[in-house]
């Protein structure tokens, strides 16, 4: 993107900025909720109307960010953005529309539909629900109200089900090809070191890993990502060639600790291990934290963005 379309050089446009408001790039850099998002809650459901100038620029106050957080609190509880007005507004009581179980119900029907086109490898229609939800929600909230809870059903599932290795193959594909078109996608857009993801599962097409690329991506931070394991010493030429301010490492299984080790001591860099290879070493990771003050660990996707951006790793941290 040509960064002087970005800054306007109207004077009604640089008088707003020297008040105090923010163009769409900046609130998005601010709160993680993209400008395609913002629109769409503007034009759908008339959530943050900004300060409009002659040509058209959208500006936004302190008061609206403080607004699209208070929205995002609301989503995270589980409630969809075409309520959310009506709570900020004080028309709809609070206790009947965010209760638990209500919640719990709106996003099991999306994690249903979902299933529902991966038994039936309807592949268009994953992609229409998908394309539908990212439309309103940012991606964290996506990632952990609807994905993760679609993956740990889908493994549920899986087990020992006839049919299950072809779903498994079909959705696992879809996810890549569609998380990795946009990691693509933004990459372009980035400049600078990027941060290293390797999938040290034997596995390819690890969903863990994806989810952990895109979130970062989203958050504009461009991204590598190695979808095989990768042996030590070829490991640290990559990190020699990109030098990279975090290597992320997701695994499902066990990790060769010996080798772990030896990266610690060489990548002064930040170390992040997400996936279920943190619980399966959970004890073991503990003296590795005490001595290392470059690892980290994490559960999950969600948590391990939160992990980089605690370190200052995201773009927008």
């Amino acid at each position: 993107m040509n960064p002087a379309s970005e800054t306007p050089d109207d004077s009604e446009y640089q008088v707003a900025l020297a008040d105090g408001f923010r163009p769409i790039r900046d609130v998005a850099r601010i709160t993680g909720v993209n400008p395609v998002t913002l629109r769409a809650w503007e034009r759908r459901y008339g959530l943050i109307v900004p300060q409009r100038t002659a040509k058209g620029h959208r500006l936004y106050s302190e008061q609206h960010i403080s607004q699209i957080q208070a929205i995002l609190l609301w989503i995270n509880r589980g409630v969809p953005v075409s309520q959310v007005k009506d709570l900020i507004d004080g028309v709809a009581p609070v206790l009947a529309i965010a209760g638990e179980q209500w919640a719990d119900s709106q996003w099991a029907h999306k994690c249903h539909q979902l299933l529902e086109a991966i038994s039936t490898l309807a592949e268009r229609r994953l992609d229409d629900i998908l394309n539908s939800e990212l439309a309103i929600y940012p991606p964290q909230v996506l990632c952990k109200q609807l994905l993760l809870p679609l993956l740990a059903e889908l493994e549920q599932r899986w087990r020992g089900q006839f049919g299950a290795r072809l779903e498994q193959v079909f959705f696992h594909s879809w996810l890549r090809s569609k998380l990795g078109a946009r990691v693509y996608h933004n990459n372009r857009q980035q400049q600078g070191s990027r941060l290293l993801m390797i999938n040290c599962s034997d596995l390819p097409m690890a969903p863990g890993l994806w989810l952990c690329a895109w979130l970062a991506s989203s958050a504009e931070s461009a991204v590598e990502v190695f979808d095989w394991p990768v042996p030590q010493v070829e490991l640290s030429m990559a990190i020699e060639h990109l030098q990279p301010p975090a290597v992320l490492l997701y695994s499902s299984q066990p990790l060769n600790l010996s080798q772990l080790s030896t990266l610690l001591q060489s990548y002064a860099g930040t170390l992040l291990i997400t996936g279920p290879t943190v619980t399966i070493h959970q004890s073991e990771l503990q003296p590795l934290l005490a001595q290392h003050r470059n690892l980290r660990i994490a559960i999950d996707p969600v948590v391990a963005m939160q992990v980089l951006a605690d370190q200052r790793l995201l773009e927008d941290a």
